[in-house]
């Protein structure tokens, strides 16, 4: 490679709970740099979880925490082209493209939700996500699933 790697920018924690995976959470979540507004929805969202399963044991950050890990693929396709034909290659993911592609689901099926405001369908998407179900789970299943089809092109492997 031509070129240094780019340095790793530092993520302050959030202020309420202190944690950096809340941070980068809503910094997925943020559009046109509103970062307060992105804020005010994810503790809305966290509220509303809150309130809709009290009879669960756990807090909310745990839940959402849970709903993050259970839509978290642990491999993916990737197209390799090899004599002219293209084979769908199952590889691992890295961890930190783990938690980038798993916060990108869970966003982008909230987005596509029915429902009032982000905030309600952002919390609707988390209690999904813990219950293994909804859209950014399936989306993990299905992942899962062509790599489980390819499984014969493993050897391709990068």
């Amino acid at each position: 490679m031509r070129k240094a790697k780019p340095k790793k920018r530092v993520i302050l924690p959030d202020p309420v709970f202190n944690d950096v995976k809340v941070s980068k959470f809503v910094n997925h979540l943020m559009y046109d740099g509103k970062k307060n507004i992105s804020y005010e929805i994810f503790y809305a969202a966290l509220e509303a979880v809150k309130a809709k399963m009290q009879n669960e044991e756990k807090s909310a950050l745990e839940i959402w925490r849970t709903a993050l890990d259970n839509v978290t693929p642990q491999v993916e396709v990737k197209s390799r082209r090899i004599g002219g034909a293209t084979f769908q290659v199952p590889t691992e993911i890295r961890p930190d493209r783990k938690e980038s592609i798993s916060m990108k689901n869970l966003i982008l099926y909230a987005r596509k939700r029915g429902g009032k405001t982000m905030s309600d369908k952002l919390a609707a998407e988390i209690m999904d996500a813990y219950n293994e179900q909804g859209g950014a789970f399936k989306r993990k299943e299905d992942m899962h699933r062509m790599a489980e089809a390819n499984r014969a092109f493993a050897h391709f492997r990068f």
